[in-house]
Formats: structure tokens, C-alpha cells, sequence
């Protein structure tokens, strides 16, 4: 009972939050802004009317959404396979470490966007060079997180289960990797937010839909309406990616309290 009752207050803290900026964004634009900010009601009939019958380009605001998820899915999980695999190893073999490492340490600081020029060089202008940059900005998160959750590991419960017999297999599948369940989520979450970043970012460098191309097709035209209902559009999407990502976290981490 409680525990809906603080649902429900943070439900309604929420609405009341988002309906005060729309109220001071409504206010903001009625005096010179107005004349270059369209206002909230403008932007909300035009998303409302683009997301199934009025169309942007040559699809509807949906199909825009489902071209950048598509995108996202097939490089995020590519990367969060990867990265998982690599730092799982990376924290339980010391050569693995010593090998791969040093280029990690590199790589990692390099922003997804930093690598558009070339892989349009090695790439090209397709799927798949959308799909390299995905790739690397879920890869380095999750792998940077599988790597330290398998370092701080309780190297106590790794002796006891040594002294009582357990083989390294063993020790790895019942102690190891559901120790670092709760840090890889972590990665993983953060990961989602830099694949939906960073696929928009490629899509307005190059394409012909998705959300991104709906922002700068609408700058190309000069349409401040157009770039608004796509900037609303990203917004939504990620906090439901969110809340979707969440509520699996809490399901396949009952028993651990950062999943709740």
C-alpha cells in the first residue's frame, strides 16, 4: 500500500512538473520568442497529427520512430553481446587483461560521433555504418561494467568455494557472473541512452528517416515546428526505452536492490 502511494505521488509530481513547462513555454512565446519558437499546442497538434495519418518526408512519425529503433536494436545488441563477453574476460583472465586493456583505455574516451568521418571512409552511407557507431557506444559501457563488476567480486566467497572443492567453471557460473548481474544492467542501461543518442546523430548526417532525419529536414526547410515534433518525439521514445529497461531489471533482479 505504501508502495503505491509513492507511485502515485511521484506519478502526479511528474504530471505537474511537465505541465508547468508547458504552461511557462506557453507564457515564454507569447511576446518576440513567439515570432521564432512555435508554442506547445502548435507542436503537440503536429505530433499528434504525424504519428499515424499526417506524414513527414514519405512516412509517419511511428514508422520515423520504428527506422531509429530498428537501428538501435541491431547495434546495441551487438555491442552489449561484445561487451560482455569482453569484460567477463577481461576480468577473469589476467592476460586478457593485460592484452586488451590498454586499447580499451584508448578507444573508451573517444566519442561515438568522433568516428562518423571514418566510417563513412571504411562503411560507407548505409545501414551499416549506423550500425558501427551503435556498436561502439554500447560496447565500451557495458564492457567497462562486466570488467569491474567481475573485479569487485568478494574474493572471500571465491576462496570458500575454492577451499570447498569448486572447479574454476563452477566458481564463475555460481559465484562470478551473478555478482556482476546488477553491474552489467547498469551498463547496459547507460548504454541504451548512448545508442539512441548516437543513432540519431548518424541519421542526421546521412539518411532518409528516422527521428533524427526529422529535425534536419526540418532545419534544411526551416521549419522550427518540424524540428520541435521530432525533438518531442526522441524525448518520449527514451523515457519509455527507459521505463521499459527498468521494469525488466526489476523482474530479472528480484533479488537484488538496485533492480527495484
Amino acid at each position: 500500500m505504501k508502495k503505491k502511494k509513492l507511485l502515485g505521488i511521484n506519478f502526479l509530481c511528474g504530471a505537474v512538473s511537465i505541465l508547468a513547462f508547458l504552461v511557462l513555454w506557453n507564457i515564454a512565446v507569447q511576446g518576440e520568442l513567439g515570432k521564432m519558437l512555435p508554442g506547445p499546442i502548435p507542436v503537440l497538434e503536429k505530433f499528434f497529427t504525424s504519428l499515424v495519418s499526417g506524414k513527414i518526408g514519405q512516412n509517419t512519425l511511428v514508422e520515423h520512430a520504428f527506422y531509429s529503433l530498428l537501428r538501435v536494436m541491431a547495434g546495441y545488441a551487438l555491442g552489449s553481446v561484445v561487451g560482455v563477453i569482453l569484460g567477463l574476460a577481461m576480468g577473469t583472465y589476467k592476460m586478457v587483461e593485460a592484452i586488451c586493456s590498454p586499447l580499451f583505455r584508448i578507444i573508451r574516451p573517444i566519442p561515438p560521433i568522433a568516428w562518423i568521418p571514418i566510417s563513412i571512409i571504411w562503411i560507407g552511407l548505409g545501414e551499416d555504418a549506423k550500425i558501427f557507431l551503435i556498436f561502439l557506444a554500447s560496447f565500451c559501457y557495458v564492457t567497462l561494467n562486466a570488467w569491474n563488476g567481475v573485479k569487485n567480486v568478494d574474493q572471500q566467497l571465491v576462496g570458500a568455494a575454492r577451499m570447498l572443492g569448486a572447479r574454476d567453471h563452477q566458481i564463475f557460473i555460481t559465484i562470478i557472473l551473478p555478482a556482476c548481474v546488477p553491474s552489467i544492467f547498469a551498463g547496459l542501461q547507460v548504454a541504451l541512452s548512448s545508442s539512441w543518442a548516437t543513432v540519431l546523430a548518424a541519421e542526421m548526417v546521412r539518411s532518409s528517416n528516422g527521428l533524427g532525419w526529422v529535425i534536419i529536414a526540418g532545419m534544411n526547410n526551416n521549419d522550427m515546428l518540424q524540428i520541435l515534433v521530432g525533438i518531442v518525439a526522441i524525448g518520449i521514445v527514451g523515457l519509455v526505452l527507459s521505463i521499459i529497461f527498468r521494469k525488466v531489471e526489476a523482474v530479472l533482479c528480484r533479488w537484488n536492490k538496485s533492480g527495484t
